[in-house]
């Protein structure tokens, strides 16, 4: 089974974004719960078949703090 891999950032904006890893996909929503339900359409229109592939989501939260 294939597997897609997405890297999902905060957007400066507010909400998420995910990018896919080796494929040229790209979608944001305003929560997680609603971004996964995005991705999935996204690999759905962008691969125009009935093939099952696994997603993972690497969410990545990038925190600064002073010392």
């Amino acid at each position: 089974m294939e597997e897609l891999i997405f890297m999902v950032e905060e957007s400066p904006e507010g909400g998420f974004i995910a990018k896919g890893l080796g494929v040229s996909i790209y979608t944001q929503a305003e929560t997680i719960e609603a971004l996964k339900a995005a991705v999935i359409d996204a690999v759905h229109c962008h691969f125009d078949d009935e093939k099952k592939r696994i997603i993972r989501l690497h969410i990545v939260r990038e925190e600064v703090i002073a010392a």
